[in-house]
């Protein structure tokens, strides 16, 4: 069985008094941009940890981390073009949006170990507190949110 992303209920927007720290960006799809994606993942968790004083750990990094990996990993096997990672974060939420040019919606498969590739959606559900996506004009949007909160109480 496979089925459309779609748990969570609508697309994330945080909603705070002040502005979430936001970064943004787009990569062609060359070698290396998914490293450079990463990197400004990184330097995004270590701004939001330093201004925000968000409390992520060890653990919601990584998570965060390799969700950035399998979403902008994705988007360059799938859409053979440029797309676009924002980041969008505070003390209490994270949310990582990626844009490309195809309008195929991702799937999760069945857990099947003997599978070799198409784990990178299942990864993702399972760490992500919401994962949703979308079809927009110019393809599809994905989007990963992070509670930080429930994260610190769970931990």
């Amino acid at each position: 069985m496979n089925e459309q992303i779609t748990s969570g209920t609508g697309f994330a927007a945080i909603a705070d008094s002040v502005q979430p720290l936001r970064r943004a960006g787009q990569f062609s799809g060359e070698p290396g941009c998914i490293a450079d994606a990463r990197l400004l993942a990184v330097q995004f968790l270590q701004q939001l940890e330093a201004e925000w004083l968000a409390t992520l750990g060890e653990r919601t990094s990584g998570d965060l981390l390799l969700v950035v990996s399998e979403l902008v990993t994705n988007a360059e096997r799938h859409s053979h073009g440029p797309y676009l990672l924002e980041l969008e974060g505070t003390d209490r939420r994270v949310i990582v949006t990626v844009y490309d040019s195809s309008s195929v919606l991702p799937c999760r498969y069945e857990r099947d170990p003997g599978r070799l590739g198409g784990h990178g959606m299942e990864i993702v559900h399972a760490i992500a507190d919401e994962l949703l996506a979308e079809r927009v004009p110019v393809g599809k949007r994905v989007q990963a949110v992070f509670d930080l909160e429930r994260r610190r109480v769970t931990a």
